[in-house]
């Protein structure tokens, strides 16, 4: 899977949080609900993009490792090498269950960076 290349600077946390995800065909995909830190290491464990659902309803948070994101600063949102079909297949979570139980957490996220094809950063 190719890497992402746009994170050359640094960014607050809270100006990541609501931006836009498209694809690379300009699908709007969804958007980056949150942040997931990883608070006893140095490390982005991965964003909460959030796809589907209607009015808030029956959404899915689906953890996407920070090094898919590219950052586009003409249209300032994030793209991802991926298509709605590739996300809506992805392991999808609960906001809550992102950061419940530490034991759980590691297996959210050794699936998620094997879902992506993404080497571990930890």
């Amino acid at each position: 899977m190719a890497m992402a290349s746009g994170h050359t600077s640094a960014i607050l946390a809270s100006k990541v949080k609501g931006t836009t995800v498209y694809n690379t065909t300009g699908e709007k995909i969804g958007y980056v609900e949150d942040v997931v830190l990883d608070k006893t290491s140095d490390r982005i464990m991965f964003v909460a993009l959030g796809f589907g659902g209607l009015l808030g309803m029956g959404e899915k948070f689906y953890p996407v490792p920070w090094s898919v994101l590219d950052f586009n600063t003409e249209k300032d949102c994030y793209i991802v090498p991926l298509s709605k079909s590739e996300i809506d297949e992805a392991p999808a979570y609960e906001l809550d269950d992102l950061t419940r139980s530490d034991g759980d957490f590691d297996s959210i996220r050794r699936q998620s960076y094997a879902y992506y094809e993404v080497d571990r950063d930890w």
